[in-house]
């Protein structure tokens, strides 16, 4: 990007838009929707010599963010299942003490 001066735009494609249509969280969907449009911010005030870098970094961010979500998302998975596995335990426990089963 070093000798491209009049880039001051990037356009993701792909299916990094439904990924982030995908997040379960709204905020984590603005967060990275944020994050993704902020290289168009940068991009026009940065020179030359500097879109490469600024652009590598840009990219590494989107990344990171996006594995960030993803660890958080499992996490959340992880604690929904142990929850009803507990749920479900307790009512199995209940009809048992019930004389239901």
């Amino acid at each position: 990007f070093a000798f491209c001066p009049i880039l001051t735009t990037l356009d993701l494609v792909g299916g990094i838009h439904n990924t982030v249509a995908s997040l379960h969280l709204e905020n984590w969907r603005n967060g990275m929707k944020g994050e993704i449009n902020r290289i168009n911010q940068v991009l026009r005030y940065t020179t030359s010599p500097q879109k490469t870098p600024v652009v590598r970094d840009w990219i590494r961010s989107v990344i990171r963010l996006l594995d960030h979500y993803k660890v958080e998302h499992k996490a959340m998975l992880k604690e929904a299942t142990t929850l009803l596995e507990l749920a479900l335990w307790k009512a199995d426990l209940n009809e048992k003490e019930e004389g239901l089963v």
